[in-house]
């Protein structure tokens, strides 16, 4: 990757990841006012009257901890202070686990996510905050072996208990912040740190071979950049040196031992099945390095959690799995943005929201404040609205319970909404038994953007456009435009009857909006490698979702020309489909931008069957709709159609009356 991109990239990667640690976008006059008498409300987003901010600067110290192995972990520690003396009670820490730095040295000067001067609001409101490298990273010692790694939970759990333990710490410590931060705080949970009370994760991951490998299909563009921007922090100046005469020798010493640090994409490349292990370390990383290997563990910790998501997020379903999988005092949080929170769609209700949630989460668990925010619903998401008039919903549970599955068939068009391979049509009705297939030359080209969920994740931006031109290259299937507002809330399935000219190929679906100018605007998407499409029991709660286990064992070669069957998930949604728009499905077999495509030459020509005995459709989850009904948004239609045959009806009748009196009247 170029030089120069990357040290954007990492810019905004480490500014995100400082975002991340403890959001900080709130008004720095809102918790450095002086405390005062107010009314109480504690709600979603809104919060004053139980916690005041009674501290008006910090004090930090940064060191060295050992841990057991001797490994040498850098740590800063910033205590609450009023005039620049510390706090003389004991207060209750909140720590995080980072791969990006806990502090930056720059111009002579230490930098670090407390400088925001509405990050303070922890401090300002009474808690320690401690931030840590990981091993093998920032000033820590070690070599960085993998991603998630036991010794780094182990360290986790540690630390946690250092910072409990400590004459200034009450023990109660809580975990906040996202993305790499918010996995590595279900990792410390994982090791059942006795005083490690809440956490507060933030877009994190829960099956790491979902994130690498979608059903088969690498997405190399998201572990290649990832590992650009994290081998260019291990290799350029930077990180802080912690406190001490002897602390630049040391941060030298360190860094030496980065030399052997590893990158992901080289571990990830080779480990294409569920089950690879990695040779370097004899694990299995999709087993040993992720929080869904440790849900027996997790839950046994029984630490509560307030799991953060985003439609638009690259970790999507992993933060429904994470809310669904753990048993433990817990809610959770699904909005209208992605993962980064330098992305100009969040706009500044995002941070706003999650650091004054985190507040309520944390007075609560940590100081047994009692501010109601167990006895709320413990799902909110938005409701996704055209023009960003997105509605905030709650719910009991996840998936939501009014929600029922509605199948729309692929048929043949023309739709007249898009110069695609074949226009073809969505809809409710089942496809007539001689349907025949569509046939479609795989195109390279296709992609779903440079600013897509994927490119989001590591520092891009975000944006998907319009996505007619991808769709205008692939196989289409759009509705009429809708008759009533269409509520899809859940997981759409897609189901997939396909050949083709090769034993494999990767299979990429969208779910898009078409407003009435035409525009194509992107929902959701799912992927999937031809050769994985063997369905199996999931070894954790799947929400009842198609699962590919991905063993090596378990991989299929097509036989070209025999029509095989693709089921599998899309990311979860939230969106209203507004009446007079269109659904649109489209099928195209590469993303440049984001997958590895498999490159055949010539491309390989597949055919998509849609007749009765081989039907593709897709499964939308329709808020309202009662399973084997049309959808909301054509029953409106439908009743239509019923009403004029109605009135066909009593025509003809009064019309078969009129013409007999007529003709009595002759006789």
């Amino acid at each position: 990757m170029d030089q120069k991109k990357i040290k954007k990239i990492l810019a905004g990667k480490l500014t995100a990841a400082f975002a991340w640690i403890l959001i900080s976008l709130l008004s720095a006059v809102a918790f450095c006012a002086p405390p005062q008498e107010e009314a109480k409300i504690s709600s979603f987003g809104e919060y004053k009257g139980y916690s005041v901010a009674a501290y008006d600067s910090w004090v930090r110290d940064s060191l060295y901890l050992t841990m057991r192995d001797g490994v040498r972990i850098a740590i800063d520690v910033l205590r609450p202070a009023k005039g620049g003396k510390p706090a003389g009670e004991k207060l209750p820490v909140i720590w995080s686990h980072t791969r990006y730095r806990r502090a930056t040295l720059r111009d002579g000067k230490i930098y670090s996510v407390v400088d925001s001067p509405l990050y303070q609001s922890f401090i300002t409101h009474g808690y320690i905050l401690a931030n840590a490298d990981v091993r093998g990273s920032g000033a820590s010692f070690s070599a960085w072996k993998g991603i998630f790694t036991p010794e780094e939970s182990r360290d986790a759990h540690e630390i946690t208990e250092w910072l409990a333990s400590q004459p200034w710490s009450d023990g109660n410590v809580g975990m906040f912040g996202g993305s790499y931060l918010g996995i590595t705080q279900l990792m410390a949970a994982s090791t059942r740190p006795p005083h490690l009370k809440a956490i507060f994760p933030l877009v994190a991951l829960f099956d790491l071979y979902g994130i690498a490998f979608h059903n088969g299909v690498f997405f190399d563009d998201f572990i290649r950049t990832w590992s650009d921007l994290t081998d260019e922090l291990d290799k350029t100046p930077g990180a802080a040196p912690v406190n001490g005469e002897d602390a630049e020798a040391l941060l030298k010493a360190a860094l030496e031992e980065h030399a052997g640090n590893r990158r992901l994409v080289d571990i990830m490349l080779p480990l294409r099945f569920r089950d690879s292990r990695d040779e370097a370390t004899g694990a299995r990383p999709y087993s040993d390095w992720h929080p869904a290997g440790f849900i027996k563990e997790i839950n046994e910790a029984g630490i509560p959690m307030y799991v953060w998501g985003g439609w638009f997020d690259s970790f999507t379903k992993d933060g429904v799995l994470i809310f669904r999988n753990f048993a433990v005092p817990k809610r959770l949080v699904m909005g209208a943005w992605s993962h980064s929170p330098r992305d100009p769609e969040i706009g500044r209700e995002e941070f706003t929201l999650a650091i004054t949630e985190a507040l309520r989460w944390f007075d609560y668990w940590l100081k047994g404040i009692p501010n109601g925010i167990m006895d709320e619903p413990p799902v909110r998401y938005h409701l996704m609205k055209a023009q960003k008039q997105n509605e905030w919903r709650t719910a009991e549970e996840w998936p939501v319970r009014d929600a029922a599955a509605v199948p729309y068939y692929f048929g043949s068009g023309p739709s007249g909404s898009v110069a695609s391979v074949n226009d073809g049509v969505l809809g409710t009705g089942i496809p007539a038994g001689g349907a025949g297939p569509d046939e479609y030359r795989v195109d390279y080209s296709t992609t779903s953007g440079k600013t897509s969920r994927w490119d989001n994740a590591v520092g891009g931006g975000f944006g998907y456009g319009d996505m007619s031109e991808n769709d205008r290259k692939g196989l289409t299937y759009t509705t009429p435009p809708l008759a009533e507002d269409l509520n899809v809330t859940g997981h759409p399935v897609i189901h997939l009857w396909v050949s083709s000219t090769a034993e494999d190929g990767d299979f990429f679906v969208y779910l898009e909006e078409v407003d009435q100018a035409g525009v194509s605007h992107y929902v959701s998407e799912g992927s999937i490698k031809a050769s994985h499409r063997a369905l199996s029991e999931p070894s954790y709660d799947n929400l009842g979702l198609p699962f590919h286990r991905s063993y090596a064992e378990d991989a299929r070669p097509l036989k070209p020309g025999r029509p095989a069957e693709l089921v599998f998930d899309l990311q979860p949604t939230s969106n209203l489909f507004e009446a007079g728009n269109r659904l649109r499905v489209t099928v195209v077999g590469a993303d440049a931008d984001n997958a590895t495509p498999l490159s055949q030459d010539p491309p390989p020509t597949m055919k998509l069957y849609r007749e009765k005995k081989r039907a593709s459709y897709v499964s939308l989850p329709v808020v309202g709709a009662k399973p084997g009904e049309p959808a909301v948004g054509e029953k409106g239609f439908s009743l239509v159609i019923a009403l004029l045959l109605v009135v066909i009806v009593i025509l003809v009748i009064v019309f078969s009356f009129w013409m007999r009196r007529r003709f009595a009247k002759r006789q």
